[in-house]
């Protein structure tokens, strides 16, 4: 006999059950029955929980990315411990990407909502790993916290989901190198500026 299912495990398992159905069959034929039919419950079940599917669908996706995170490195640099969050981004995460940017089109034309409103690290939990990467860097002299800002901080990453979104595929390792050592580190140790200066002599 099957145990019966309560709490954070049902929740779970239907949020899972949801996801599913988001990958194989995308937005456009995503049903709240499709889930209950998936996840072996009933509409009333499911219904308590999420009154939509929209809301349903933001659920998952939230869910889906928070099970994804990954461990933050300590590589003794911000330069390696970027690179490295990066890489294994990249390695991993590159389909979950591309169907929450590019597969649910249907879904952010329909509810008004953008991709980044899903994928934003206070939803995702990244925000608070990604915080750790730059207090170490702080604490180590490597950078100007003057110089830090929200957006600076996600650039990178916001790059690279660029890469995911223009490609479809997994970045090239000399793609993430370029964003880190031309785009984002300069914005970070003021190299970028003395460029700007040296260009307007």
């Amino acid at each position: 006999m099957t145990e019966r299912r309560r709490g954070a495990a049902l929740e779970k398992a239907l949020l899972d059950a949801a996801w599913a159905e988001l990958t194989l069959h995308g937005y456009a034929k995503f049903t709240m029955d499709a889930v209950v039919k998936r996840a072996g419950t009933s509409p009333p079940v499911l219904y308590r929980r999420w009154s939509d599917r929209d809301e349903l669908v933001r659920a998952a996706i939230a869910h889906t990315m928070k099970e994804a995170r990954l461990a933050i490195p300590d590589t003794g640099s911000l330069r390696e411990d970027v690179l490295t969050l990066m890489r294994e981004i990249n390695e991993t995460r590159a389909e979950l990407a591309t169907i929450v940017i590019a597969h649910l089109a249907a879904h952010y034309q329909a509810t008004g909502i953008r991709p980044g409103d899903i994928t934003d690290p206070l939803v995702t939990g990244r925000k608070e790993a990604v915080d750790v990467l730059f207090d170490r860097a702080v604490e180590r002299g490597e950078i100007d916290p003057g110089r830090l800002t929200e957006r600076i901080k996600s650039l990178p990453f916001d790059l690279l989901r660029h890469e995911f979104l223009t490609t479809f595929a997994a970045a090239p390792d000399r793609a993430l190198e370029e964003i880190v050592d031309e785009v984002f580190l300069p914005l970070l140790t003021g190299d970028a500026d003395d460029r700007a200066r040296a260009g307007r002599v």
